[in-house]
């Protein structure tokens, strides 16, 4: 399993054009891919999950990824987010 912690860098908050995007990029990836806010964690390849976390601007978030390609995928989440890391 690979994981990071990263500064949430996307004005005004992750939006649902955002969270359709993000859960795009996600299922380009075989791994599981999660993505864990304060006590919250949901699957990034799940729209409803994504909606529900109510991420905010410069909020640290943790993206873990397990599977065959999870440092490609840990690195394609990263990237889409900014990469900004904690």
């Amino acid at each position: 399993m690979e994981k990071r912690n990263i500064h949430f860098q996307v004005d005004n908050g992750l939006k649902a054009r955002h969270i359709a995007m993000m859960v795009q990029e996600a299922s380009k990836y075989e791994s599981s891919i999660y993505i864990q806010f304060g006590e919250k964690k949901v699957n990034a390849k799940s729209i409803m999950g994504m909606m529900t976390l109510g991420v905010d601007l410069d909020k640290e978030l943790e993206i873990s990824a397990e599977g065959v390609d999870e440092q490609e995928a840990l690195e394609g989440i990263l990237s889409f987010l900014g990469g900004g890391e904690a």
